[in-house]
């Protein structure tokens, strides 16, 4: 299987597409494994002609897992931000970044096209901050900037975010509807496909089963600092996608991000919830293409 030393973690990767190509890097969100990129997704990438990479974070799937660090304590760290305190977490968005960065040093990449969903989107936004010098392009979908005033999440999504599943290893099929009903508020909109849904929460839990790795994460997230200082500095190409009835990231994250990073274009699509439906592949593919292509032309 292959893994990369990166960032001092092994992380699992994989690459599809032409290795000579134009690469591009794809940055999974909160608690998913890489396997969460659809292969019909991803596809259109590599046949489009370029050299497509993607990697389980850390913590996740089949890349290394912080087990040293223990279950944060979620309440804890809500108390210490509304304190004004720095929270005792095992890392933050920013360390994630430098994974993705050592992961692309580690494959002898020097510059790629990024692009990260949900969390990833936020992971993205910081290798395009911090590692300019390895950014060609950002593509930023369905995230947000973590400026404090947005909107929040429905209560429906938060309560889907905040509520453990029901553990595999004792009622599958528990844990299979739960993931289910998971899709259905976080995509309201286009029809769920229930036998897709329940063989992908099967297929990832089959991989890896690893709940206290999301909790880490969520934890990261709640620690790290509002995005836009470092948002301004990006100049790199970017396009930010969002949907217009994402109950979890609100249109407007995808607006602010937008808003704050010089000359990126906002494409959002009506009806779309927290999700990257089959539908939708061939128009998100196209807006990633146009992002390429504005990182190849010329400045004027």
């Amino acid at each position: 299987m292959p893994h990369a030393r990166a960032n001092g973690l092994q992380i699992y990767y994989e690459t599809h597409g032409p290795d000579d190509a134009e690469p591009v890097l794809l940055i999974m969100g909160l608690g998913a494994q890489m396997t969460r990129w659809s292969p019909a997704f991803y596809g259109k990438l590599a046949d489009a002609g370029y050299r497509v990479i993607f990697f389980d974070n850390r913590d996740i799937g089949l890349s290394e897992k912080l087990e040293s660090a223990g279950a944060p304590d979620i309440g804890a760290v809500v108390a210490a931000i509304q304190a004004g305190r720095a929270p005792d977490v095992a890392y933050t968005l920013a360390d994630m970044a430098a994974d993705a960065a050592a992961l692309l040093d580690a494959l002898g990449i020097e510059r790629a096209h990024i692009v990260g969903a949900s969390m990833g989107g936020m992971i993205a936004q910081l290798v395009a901050a911090d590692f300019p010098e390895k950014t060609l392009s950002l593509t930023s979908i369905m995230s947000s900037t973590g400026n404090p005033d947005l909107p929040r999440a429905t209560p429906e999504a938060m309560a889907r975010l905040n509520t453990p599943a029901p553990d595999p290893r004792k009622d599958l099929e528990a844990f299979l509807d739960s993931a289910v009903e998971g899709a259905k508020v976080m995509g309201p909109v286009y029809p769920i496909d229930e036998a897709q849904v329940r063989a992908q929460a099967k297929s990832d839990f089959e991989r890896s089963y690893y709940p206290v790795g999301f909790q880490r994460q969520y934890a990261g997230i709640m620690a790290s600092p509002d995005r836009r200082p470092k948002l301004a500095t990006i100049t790199a190409p970017t396009v930010v996608i969002h949907g217009e009835a994402d109950p979890l990231v609100p249109v407007e994250g995808g607006r602010d991000t937008a808003a704050n990073i010089r000359g990126a274009v906002l494409k959002t699509y009506p009806g779309t919830g927290h999700e990257m439906p089959a539908a939708l592949h061939e128009a998100i593919v196209a807006d990633i293409v146009s992002v390429v292509e504005r990182a190849r032309a010329p400045a004027i």
